[in-house]
């Protein structure tokens, strides 16, 4: 099996993460603004699409942020 370097890690994390936020959330408004309709599933990939489109920059984006905000309030390791 071939290895990613690590040093492509930060990215890698971004690139899940905001796949799997935008898959889930993008099924569920889809669902909560149309309900069940005959065409939910093609609906949903192309909110799906949008939604990754613009959540993956802003993934790389937010989580230096986060990272920083969870380090001044948790307690550094023993």
């Amino acid at each position: 099996m071939i290895k990613i370097p690590h040093r492509y890690a930060y990215k890698l994390q971004a690139f899940f993460t905001s796949l799997i936020m935008s898959f889930l959330m993008s099924m569920v408004i889809t669902f909560l603004n149309l309900g069940w309709v005959d065409n939910f599933l093609a609906l949903w990939m192309r909110a799906w699409g949008s939604a990754f489109l613009i959540a993956f920059p802003v993934t790389l984006l937010v989580l230096p942020i986060a990272r920083h905000l969870v380090a001044r309030i948790t307690a550094p390791p023993p």
